[in-house]
């Protein structure tokens, strides 16, 4: 399999997170320094103390996301691992953040790293359990589950424009389609009638190789896809 990874970005929102976070326990540092010295001086302490923490709540998030390892890209690498050199997969190189192309056709990858029960009924993602670090770590920076429909739309469309304006007008652009990953070993999914393929890591390859068994994609529009989006 062919990874294309957009590594100066990856390594700079590194940065930024660490840069942030440092930045963040210095602001909070002043914050609690005012309070306790100059406790006359109670509006700069607070403004101190909320731009500390909306700042340390962004370097989490930075680091989480691309200061940790293994990284969501990471982790769709090692749930793709073994595929032939048919395939390639995009990490924040195009307008979607992952996209898988291949005999299995075009993929917008959404990666969730979440811990518990993950329920799709009568059209609302829920998750429930994870424990109480799980919960802690949600509401302080982690992503959360969120509304992975909106997720889905918005990379999806934002990938088609892309292929649209790079590829002939005359060229009809082959199904997109989108699939929920996901990656926590203690992942627990039940879903009903989900409008998306949505997977644990580790049954990821073989849905694909059955996709690319029953539906594939030809191997002009593969190429031509491919093409487009460079790498």
């Amino acid at each position: 399999m062919n990874i294309i990874r957009n590594e100066k970005m990856v390594k700079r929102n590194a940065s930024i997170g660490k840069i942030v976070s440092i930045v963040s326990l210095a602001i909070l540092g002043g914050g609690m320094f005012i309070t306790f010295q100059q406790p006359e001086k109670v509006g700069l302490s607070l403004t101190a103390l909320m731009i500390g923490f909306v700042l340390s709540q962004m370097g989490i998030y930075y680091t989480n996301r691309w200061g940790r390892s293994p990284r969501p890209d990471e982790q769709i690498d090692a749930a793709l691992k073994g595929f032939s050199k048919q395939y390639n997969l995009y990490h924040y190189t195009t307008r979607a953040s992952h996209v898988l192309v291949g005999p299995a056709g075009i993929w917008v990858l959404i990666p969730k790293h979440q811990k518990g029960t993950i329920t799709y009924r009568k059209n609302r993602w829920r998750k429930k359990g994870g424990g109480i670090m799980s919960a802690y770590l949600t509401l302080f920076a982690q992503e959360g589950l969120g509304r992975p429909e909106f997720e889905i739309a918005s990379e999806s469309d934002a990938l088609r424009r892309q292929l649209k304006k790079a590829l002939p007008d005359e060229y009809e652009l082959p199904p997109m389609e989108a699939a929920l990953i996901f990656t926590h070993p203690d992942v627990d999914i039940q879903v009903e009638d989900a409008p998306n393929p949505t997977l644990y890591a580790k049954k990821v390859k073989d849905y694909f190789r059955k996709l690319a068994k029953e539906k594939p994609i030809s191997a002009d529009n593969m190429q031509t896809i491919k093409d487009a989006l460079g790498g």
